[in-house]
C-alpha cells in the first residue's frame, strides 16, 4: 500500500561518509549456475538488469550495456557478428530482450565512409536504420555508436556517483590516472555521438591494457571478454572509487552543517501546504505532478553552508539536468526561524526571477536552428531544513527528477571533499538540453492522455464503484487517491489497480469522512504524494431501510453522518485546497436516484441522499467563481460489485418489495424502462464526462444512470 507519509530522515542520520553508504550496497550479485543456463543475449539482459537495479551504478534510464554476439543471418544463413545495444529510452533495470537493439557489425564499420566531420555528426542518426539486424523494431540509441567501436566484446556504459565525482572534479584527468593506476583512460568532456564513439576505439587500440575509459563530467565505459568480466569490471571499479573518495575526504560535506532539519512531522507538513500553491504558479504552461524528498542525501545538503553556491554550479552528467535542468530554485527558508506565510510571499519573485534567468541562459546560449524555448519554470526546489521538491509533466518524471538530483548531490559530494566540484560549462548544457536530435524525441511522444496531469481523490474507494471510477481516471492519464473507512479494502483495491498503473499513479490512506482530523490528513496526503487536488470524485456510502416508525435515531445519524456530513467535510478540505492552488476543479458527487424520489422504507437513506444533492448545488454556486464545477451522478441499483449490496440493505429491499433475495437484480433491471442493469463501469463513465473537459460549462447539474426512471426526471 503506498502513503504519502514518509520515514524519519534528520540531519543527523546524513552524516554518513560518501563510501560508507554505497559500500554497503554494491555488492556482486552474479549468480554462475543461473549463468550458466543462458545464451549470450540472455547474459547481456541478465548483466543489464542487475547493473540497473542498484542506483549506485547507474540511474534510472540512465547507462547503456551492449554484447557483439555472433549470429546466423536470416537472409544469407551465415554467421554474422551483431551488436545488442541496449536501445532507445530503455532502463537497464526493467528492461526485457526486446528492449536492445541489434544492429550488423559490418555495417556499422561502413558507416565510417559517410561521416562528414564533427558539425555533421547528427546527421549518422539517420544511418543507424540501414544496419538493424532482422528487422528488429527497437530504435537505436545515439549511444549506439560508442559501443561499437570499442573493440571488445562486452561493454558498460554507466553513471555511478563515485565515478563522476572523480570525472567532475576540477583536476580529474590527474585523479582518474592516479585513482586508479591508470587501468582507466581518461577523455574529456564530448556530447555523445558518433566523434565520440571513434575517440574512445581510439584510446581502446592505442592502450590495449586499459579496463576503461572515464568521461570528463559524464560517466564510465569498461569492457571484457565475457559478461561476467565485463559486469566484475564495472563493479571493481566503482568500489575502487567510492573507497578513495573516504579515504581522501578533506573538508566536511558541503562546507558543513549550516542548519538543523526540522523534525519529520513538520517537514511533511510543510511541504503538504506548500506544494498545492507552488503547483498553482507553475502549472500555466501545462499541469505539473509533484514529488516530496527528504531523504538523509537531500537533508545534508539542503542543510549544508555550501548549499547555494553549489546549487547555482549546475549538475555535470547530461543525464542529470536533462531531467532536472542545469540548476535547481533555493527558496528562502530559514528552519531555524520558520516561517511559512514569508516563504510563501517570496514565491512569485523567486519564480519570476528564476525564469528571467533561463530566458536570459536560453538567449546567450541559442543557435540559429535552436528549438523554441520550453518551459522556464524550475524542476527541482531545494527547501532549507525541510527538503526537496520536484515538478514535472507526470509523477514518475517528478519523482526520477528528484533522484536524478540526488545523484548530482553525491557526485557534488564526493567531488567537493577531494578536490573542488566542476558543473558543465553553460553552453555545453544547453547544446545538450535543446540537442535537436532531443527535440526529435520529444515530438515523438504520443499526446497526453485527456486527464495527464490531474490528481483525483476518490472517496469509497474500496468498493465497486470507487474501484471503476478510479480505473477509469487512471485509464485517462490522472493519479488517484483512493480512501476508505475499511483498510483491507483499500489495500485489496491498491493492489488490483498497481496492475493496470503502477505505484507512481495510485496511493490509498485509510480515513474515516466523518472525522475532520481524518479528512484534513486525507488532503494532507493527497498534496504530498502528488502536488495537490485537481478532482473530488464523493462516493463514499452506506445505506439503510426500514419504515419510519421503525428507523433509530442511530440509524438516521448515522446516514447523515456520512451522507451529508461526510460529504461536506471532504468538498470542504478539498475546496480549500483547489482555491489555494487556483486552478480550478471539478467535484462531482456519487449520489442515487433515492435523491431525488422517495422510497418508502427508507427515509434517513432518502433524505441524507437529497441533502447531499442539494449541498452540491450550494458548492456549485460558491465554486463558479473559482473555476470549481460541481455536479451529481445519480446511479440506480448498481448491484454486482458493490458492497452496500452485499450487506444488509439487499435483504432490506428484497423485503420492502415482497421478492426473493436472490431476485434482486432481475428486479431493478425489469423496473426501469430500459430493461438494462447499471454497472459500476457505467457510473465511471458518467464521472469522466463530469471531471473532463467534455462537460467543462456544465456545473450543477445532475445525470442520472439508473436504465430510465421517469420518477427521478430533473425536468
Amino acid at each position: 500500500m503506498t502513503t504519502a507519509v514518509l520515514p524519519d530522515a534528520t540531519a543527523n542520520n546524513a552524516d554518513t561518509s560518501f563510501a560508507q553508504k554505497s559500500k554497503l550496497r554494491i555488492a556482486s550479485a552474479w549468480d554462475d549456475a543461473h549463468a550458466a543456463t543462458l545464451d549470450e543475449a540472455h547474459l547481456l539482459l541478465y548483466r543489464s538488469n542487475l547493473l540497473g537495479a542498484d542506483k549506485a551504478i547507474t540511474n534510472f534510464g540512465g547507462g547503456n550495456t551492449s554484447a557483439k554476439i555472433s549470429m546466423q543471418d536470416p537472409l544469407s544463413g551465415e554467421q554474422v557478428e551483431v551488436l545488442w545495444v541496449k536501445g532507445s529510452g530503455g532502463d537497464l533495470g526493467s528492461i526485457k530482450l526486446d528492449g536492445f537493439s541489434t544492429l550488423y557489425m559490418d555495417k556499422l564499420q561502413a558507416l565510417r565512409t559517410r561521416y562528414r566531420g564533427l558539425e555533421n555528426e547528427d546527421e549518422m542518426v539517420g544511418y543507424l536504420p540501414h544496419c538493424t539486424f532482422n528487422l528488429n523494431p527497437r530504435a537505436a540509441s545515439i549511444d549506439t555508436p560508442l559501443h561499437a567501436y570499442i573493440p571488445r566484446r562486452h561493454v558498460d556504459h554507466m553513471h555511478p556517483d563515485a565515478v563522476i565525482a572523480i570525472a567532475a572534479c576540477k583536476n580529474s584527468k590527474a585523479l582518474t590516472a592516479s585513482v586508479f593506476n591508470g587501468e582507466l583512460g581518461w577523455l574529456p568532456w564530448q556530447r555523445p555521438g558518433y566523434d565520440l564513439g571513434l575517440k574512445l576505439e581510439k584510446m581502446a587500440l592505442e592502450q590495449p591494457a586499459l579496463k576503461g575509459i572515464v568521461l570528463e563530467g559524464h560517466g564510465l565505459f569498461t569492457w571484457g571478454d565475457t559478461a561476467k568480466d565485463c559486469y566484475e569490471t564495472t563493479l571493481d571499479i566503482i568500489r575502487r572509487a567510492d573507497d578513495w573518495l573516504s579515504d581522501n575526504s578533506k573538508a566536511a560535506a558541503f562546507g558543513g552543517k549550516r542548519h538543523n532539519a526540522l523534525p519529520a512531522s513538520d517537514r511533511a507538513a510543510l511541504a503538504a501546504r506548500l506544494m498545492p500553491l507552488l503547483r498553482g504558479k507553475i502549472s500555466q504552461q501545462e499541469f505539473k505532478l509533484g514529488h516530496f524528498d527528504d531523504s538523509a542525501a537531500v537533508l545534508e545538503f539542503v542543510c549544508s553552508r555550501d548549499l547555494a553556491p553549489l546549487a547555482a554550479l549546475g549538475t555535470s552528467c547530461p543525464d542529470h539536468f536533462l531531467r532536472t535542468k542545469i540548476r535547481p530554485l533555493v527558496l528562502d527558508f530559514s528552519p531555524d526561524a520558520p516561517d511559512f506565510e514569508r516563504l510563501v510571499g517570496s514565491l512569485d519573485q523567486a519564480l519570476e526571477d528564476y525564469r528571467q534567468d533561463y530566458s536570459a541562459y536560453y538567449q546567450r546560449c541559442r543557435r540559429a536552428n535552436s528549438p523554441a524555448m520550453r518551459d522556464a519554470n524550475p524542476i527541482i526546489y531545494l527547501i532549507p531544513g525541510v527538503g526537496m521538491l520536484s515538478f514535472a509533466k507526470d509523477k514518475a518524471t517528478a519523482r526520477i527528477a528528484g533522484e536524478f538530483y540526488i545523484n548530482a548531490i553525491n557526485v557534488m559530494r564526493g567531488a567537493n571533499s577531494v578536490d573542488s566540484y566542476v558543473g558543465l560549462p553553460e553552453q555545453e548544457a544547453f547544446d545538450i538540453e535543446y540537442w535537436l536530435l532531443e527535440e526529435a524525441k520529444l515530438q515523438r511522444m504520443p499526446k497526453p492522455k485527456s486527464l495527464a496531469g490531474r490528481i483525483a481523490l476518490v472517496t469509497g474507494g474500496g468498493g465497486g464503484i470507487g474501484q471503476a471510477v478510479a480505473r477509469q481516471l487512471l485509464a485517462e492519464g490522472a493519479c488517484v487517491m483512493l480512501t476508505d473507512i475499511d483498510q483491507s479494502a483499500i489495500d485489496s483495491a491498491y493492489q488490483s489497480l498497481l496492475k493496470q498503473a503502477g505505484p507512481d499513479a495510485i496511493g490509498v490512506v485509510r480515513a474515516d469522512i466523518t472525522n475532520e482530523q481524518d479528512v484534513e490528513n486525507i488532503i494532507n496526503n493527497v498534496s504530498l504524494r502528488f502536488g495537490g487536488i485537481d478532482l473530488l470524485v464523493s462516493n463514499a456510502g452506506i445505506a439503510s431501510a426500514s419504515p419510519l416508525e421503525d428507523t433509530s435515531l442511530e440509524v438516521w445519524q448515522r446516514n447523515m453522518s456520512v451522507l451529508a456530513t461526510g460529504y461536506f467535510l471532504v468538498s470542504r478540505a478539498a475546496f480549500r485546497s483547489m482555491t489555494a492552488q487556483a486552478m480550478g476543479g471539478s467535484i462531482v458527487y456519487v449520489a442515487s436516484k433515492n435523491g431525488l424520489v422517495a422510497s418508502a422504507g427508507a427515509s434517513a437513506y432518502c433524505t441524507a441522499k437529497a441533502a447531499e444533492i442539494h449541498l452540491a448545488r450550494c458548492i456549485a454556486l460558491e465554486g463558479a467563481p473559482h473555476g470549481i464545477r460541481v455536479n451529481v451522478v445519480n446511479p440506480d441499483a448498481v448491484i454486482r460489485g458493490s458492497r452496500i449490496w452485499d450487506g444488509k440493505w439487499k435483504e432490506e429491499r428484497a423485503a420492502s418489495n415482497k421478492i426473493d433475495s436472490d431476485n434482486i437484480e432481475e428486479f431493478y433491471r425489469q423496473r426501469s424502462l430500459l430493461k438494462r442493469s447499471v454497472l459500476p463501469e457505467d457510473i465511471a463513465e458518467a464521472v469522466y464526462f463530469f471531471v473532463s473537459e467534455k462537460s467543462a460549462k456544465s456545473t450543477g447539474n445532475i445525470l442520472n444512470v439508473d436504465a430510465g426512471n421517469a420518477a427521478a426526471f430533473t425536468r
